[in-house]
């Protein structure tokens, strides 16, 4: 069961399950909670899990304008001020790893540890294995078609609404978001990038934001796509619940985490 919570962004649609450190999972662009499927049983084993549906997603309405990360981001900042009234794990998913990563940089107060799955920090243009998909995209065409039909089941602005987001959100693939690698550094929660070795991010751009980020780890999932949560789900859910329980890293033959050089505290290089 659901409800909705007053934002000053949006009225914004929310479900939750299991008890336990607050985990907000953050689905990717067109998405609805159910995509979460695969791994909401095994997340709420162990934490209280929040699944909020952003703006013009579920059935969380669209508002006037087009629509930016940085909005969503600030939308989901506010629903862990208002609803978790403290720091939060997050977990998202391909745009909702874009939000996740805003919202580390952002407000680093309210964000515990944070697993990115898919996720870029650059337009598509610069990130994308086949940029071109994007000019293919029509809101009534076959590559929407599920993704019309989530939206059309659940959408309080109704199906005849598809086609305003379907151009807002191919809009924002085109021109967003527009992190740099320096704006990344500033992420100072523990993160995981996951990816899927067949993902429409390029492992180049994945790479670019593993190294980019102080600490992070990488994990490549071989015989996966963008889809990998759907695809391998018990993998997948056991990186995000080892990188959530983890106090540190500590391996045996460091390299990039080694200490510094006369580094007292074994500060990472």
């Amino acid at each position: 069961m659901g409800d909705y919570v007053d934002l000053p962004g949006v009225r914004t649609w929310y479900e939750s399950d299991g008890s336990g450190e607050p985990l907000v999972l953050l689905h990717g662009g067109f998405c609805t909670n159910d995509t979460w499927g695969a791994q909401r049983a095994d997340l709420a084993a162990a934490y209280q899990v929040l699944l909020p549906e952003r703006r013009a997603h579920g059935h969380t309405p669209d508002v006037a304008g087009p629509l930016s990360y940085r909005d969503m981001a600030e939308d989901m900042v506010a629903f862990v001020e208002r609803v978790v009234e403290g720091p939060a794990h997050l977990v998202g998913w391909s745009d909702g790893g874009v939000v996740a990563l805003l919202m580390a940089i952002a407000r680093p107060d309210l964000v515990r540890r944070v697993v990115a799955i898919g996720a870029n920090f650059r337009p598509s243009s610069e990130c994308f294995v086949e940029p071109a998909m994007l000019d293919a995209m029509t809101p009534e065409g076959p590559g929407l078609a599920l993704f019309r039909e989530m939206y059309e089941a659940v959408s309080p602005d109704g199906p005849g609404h598809w086609p305003v987001v379907a151009a807002k959100m191919i809009e924002m693939w085109r021109t967003q978001p527009t992190l740099t690698t320096e704006d990344l550094m500033r992420v100072e929660a523990p993160l995981l990038v996951v990816v899927g070795d067949d993902d429409m991010m390029t492992l180049e751009h994945t790479t670019a934001l593993y190294r980019a980020v102080p600490g992070a780890q990488l994990a490549v999932v071989p015989g996966a796509s963008h889809l990998v949560p759907l695809e391998k789900p018990a993998l997948v859910d056991r990186l995000i619940l080892d990188h959530l329980a983890q106090d540190e890293v500590d391996t045996m033959m460091p390299v990039r985490r080694a200490p510094a050089a006369g580094a007292p505290d074994g500060g990472a290089t």
